[in-house]
């Protein structure tokens, strides 16, 4: 539905009583009886209340001032009015951009506590703060009314039938992440009706539910649904911000994904969403963005925090308050070390897990939020108040654990009980499989879990969110086709010489006709999809890897809402599909690939076997000497399935199989000699990625010499290991 077309008629005359209200809770809440407004301005002179009747009026049709304040705060309670209605404030104040102030009462402002908001911005020079073209820039003022081209909030009502909904609780060491995005994932499935496509439906309809569920994966990780903006010079190339890493609504689900109407009916589609996958069993993880918003910087609009009160909410230059601290790349920095900052944060974390029952949040650049001044420190206030907080604490914490400012990069530097993408496995195992120089000794850290990285501190493997592909970069598909970037569509394609995506294109640019090369992308596909679901530690899949979805070797597609991003439902790959299913089944069946401690490497009590021990090709053990070689391809690990050092669920023995995993990144095929009688008396073929089967079959007895195929990944299994298989 269009803005310019949605009116709604008005719900209270401007004849109106009021109440003073009360400062808690923040934002605008119905009681069933009137709607109270609160709103934090610390260092503003005035603040008005504007009701309107459309989302493209040019002027309110009630504008109240709010005349009580409780300390910071701002509030009013006005009888008689009901969900549905539009609203938002102007803040009055000093216009003095190098003493950190912005306030200008032309502007209409959203409520950083609006729980949905109306529409998308139509974007015009009346949304700035100043006269756009000035000479003097943002030091001059605006008198231009931004109000008919701000979209407006919504006062909404809260109730929604659960029924009965609980949350998977999943725990980490049994979860298989998948990213995706909700327009994309949908926009193209010809079994989805054509009128909720890219929509929260979509993801709620039964076709959606039950791929997912054939597919195996046990929490769904949404880019950004806080309600965002599209920047301007991206509307004006015919571009959007297709990803959604510019939130201007820290409590509003995107209305762009709302297939239902823009007047609260977006809370109640994402509710549904939520509850239908949990019902699947299935966890909602929400990206979120909690280090900047879409204001941009000293040149950007006025729209929400800015005009609230821009010194109590962003961090600026010190010593010139006109500027902006830019630890992220977008202009500016939410300063997380503000008290109301971080009550905006904790709040709006506890209102998507307590009235919107998502089940966790992957932090966009989270080292922004542990900078103090511009130290980055694990223990600030921060992670402080999430660590203690009953509600935040227990839903699963991903960060992504670096940012664009000095000392930004933090793998392996978060505290106990949060999970980070691990940025280094995914460049080892791109490295590992397409040749490049990489010792073996890191790339056996990562398969284990990274304990490097995590070990210590209270930190298990589960740590490590392992990914080879993410929505940043090339998918699965073009990681393999492609040695460069091809960005042409949104002017980016900035060939530097480098490659940078650690890809390789198996011989050929992009797409080929030529089979030897396609035979060799699908096994490399295999390579790495069977690394990374083999390997300790969480397993994150890209959305539409499975299928083997393209971007043209589009590295960059934040901008492109288009097929360029949206997942080809049409010429989905079904083999790799299959194999996926079949990987994802094996990992969930076999504990031993899915361990809550690190290993030991000690021998087990009364077996006298390590819990893991690694083999070269010739079948003697790996010494001190062999890891340090960047030009060896090739290794085996045991995997004693006695070797699982935790209880299960009812504090019972967990027992699994012995796996033997062979790893061949050479060129060639190379001969393998099994271990030792002690190991196992025979092992039997299980997964090949040579030919893609997952099932039985060959038997080899102890010291055989086998062949594996080169660039390939062999697992061989001793079934029901000392008679006994216990699954966790």
């Amino acid at each position: 539905m269009s803005t310019k077309e949605l009116e709604i008629e008005p719900i209270v005359t401007p004849k109106i009583k009021s109440y003073p209200g009360s400062p808690y809770p923040l934002g605008a809440t119905w009681d069933g009886s009137g709607v109270n407004f609160a709103l934090y301005a610390d260092k503003a002179t005035g603040v008005e209340l504007c009701l309107f009747k459309s989302t493209t009026d040019e002027k309110e049709f009630v504008k109240l001032k709010m005349n009580e304040r409780s300390h910071q705060v701002w509030h009013i309670y006005i009888p008689g009015l009901k969900p549905g209605q539009l609203y938002g404030y102007r803040v009055h104040g000093a216009y003095e951009p190098n003493n950190g102030q912005r306030f200008n009462p032309h502007k209409l402002l959203l409520d950083p506590y609006a729980k949905a908001i109306a529409g998308k911005i139509e974007w015009s020079d009346s949304l700035f703060g100043y006269e756009v073209g000035s000479e003097e820039e943002d030091l001059s003022l605006s008198e231009q009314d931004s109000a008919a081209f701000l979209p407006k909030c919504v006062v909404i009502d809260p109730t929604f039938d659960w029924e009965s909904d609980t949350p998977p609780r999943i725990p980490y060491h049994k979860s298989i992440i998948y990213e995706a995005h909700v327009r994309g994932f949908t926009m193209l499935h010809p079994d989805i009706p054509k009128d909720i496509r890219g929509s929260y439906s979509a993801l709620a309809h039964p076709v959606t539910i039950e791929y997912l569920k054939k597919l195996g994966i046990t929490a769904i990780e949404l880019m950004p649904v806080h309600h965002f903006i599209a920047d301007r010079h991206l509307v004006e190339k015919g571009l959007t911000n297709y990803w959604g890493y510019n939130t201007i609504g820290f409590f509003a689900p995107e209305v762009r994904y709302s297939s239902s109407g823009v007047l609260g009916e977006q809370v109640n589609e994402f509710k549904n969403m939520v509850k239908e996958l949990h019902k699947a069993g299935i966890e909602v993880i929400l990206d979120v963005v909690y280090n900047h918003t879409a204001e941009g910087n000293h040149m950007g609009p006025t729209l929400c925090f800015r005009g609230i009160d821009n010194e109590s909410y962003y961090r600026l230059v010190s010593d010139d308050k006109r500027y902006y601290m830019d630890y992220t790349g977008t202009g500016n920095t939410l300063n997380a070390n503000l008290p109301n900052v971080l009550r905006l944060m904790m709040d709006s974390l506890r209102y998507w897990i307590q009235d919107m029952h998502v089940d966790g949040f992957r932090f966009d650049l989270a080292s922004t939020l542990a900078r103090e001044l511009h130290e980055v420190n694990k223990l600030s206030a921060f992670f402080d108040i999430i660590h203690q907080d009953p509600v935040i604490s227990q839903v699963k914490l991903i960060a992504e654990p670096w940012d664009i400012g000095e000392g930004g990069y933090q793998v392996g530097k978060f505290p106990p009980g949060w999970a980070e993408w691990n940025g280094k496995y995914r460049d080892c195992i791109r490295d590992f499989w397409r040749g490049a120089d990489s010792m073996l000794g890191e790339f056996a850290l990562r398969l284990t879990g990274s304990s490097d990285l995590y070990e210590g501190d209270y930190r298990s493997p589960t740590a490590s969110i392992n990914f080879i592909t993410a929505h940043d970069g090339f998918t699965l598909n073009d990681l393999v086709s492609y040695n460069e970037k091809h960005n042409d569509a949104n002017g980016e394609n900035n060939n530097d010489g480098e490659n940078h995506n650690r890809s390789w294109n198996c011989g050929e640019e992009g797409e080929t006709d030529k089979q030897d090369v396609i035979e060799l992308r699908k096994r490399q596909k295999r390579n790495l999809l069977t690394t990374l679901f083999l390997s300790q530690g969480v397993p994150m899949l890209l959305s539409g890897d499975e299928i083997s979805r393209t971007q043209q070797g589009n590295n960059n597609a934040y901008c492109q809402d288009n097929e360029i991003s949206w997942t080809d439902w049409k010429d989905a790959d079904d083999e790799l599909l299959a194999f996926t299913q079949q990987l994802i089944a094996l990992r969930k069946d076999h504990p031993v690939f899915c361990r809550r401690r690190w290993f030991q490497g000690q021998p087990i009590k009364g077996i006298g076997l390590e819990d893991i021990a690694w083999f070269q090709p010739d079948g003697e053990e790996m010494t001190e000497e062999h890891w340090t070689k960047d030009f060896a391809k090739s290794m085996a690990v045991f995997l004693n399935g006695r070797g699982i050092h935790t209880p299960g669920p009812q504090g019972e023995q967990i027992i699994d199989d012995d796996f033997y995993l062979i790893f061949n990144a050479h060129h060639e095929a190379l001969e393998f000699k099994l271990p030792g009688a002690k190991y196992a008396r025979s092992w039997t073929r299980l997964l090949s990625t040579a030919d893609g089967k997952i099932e039985p079959g060959e038997v080899y007895p102890a010291e055989s010499v086998i062949q594996v195929e080169g660039r390939s990944i062999l697992l061989l299994q001793q079934p029901t290991a000392y008679g006994k298989s216990t699954k966790h």
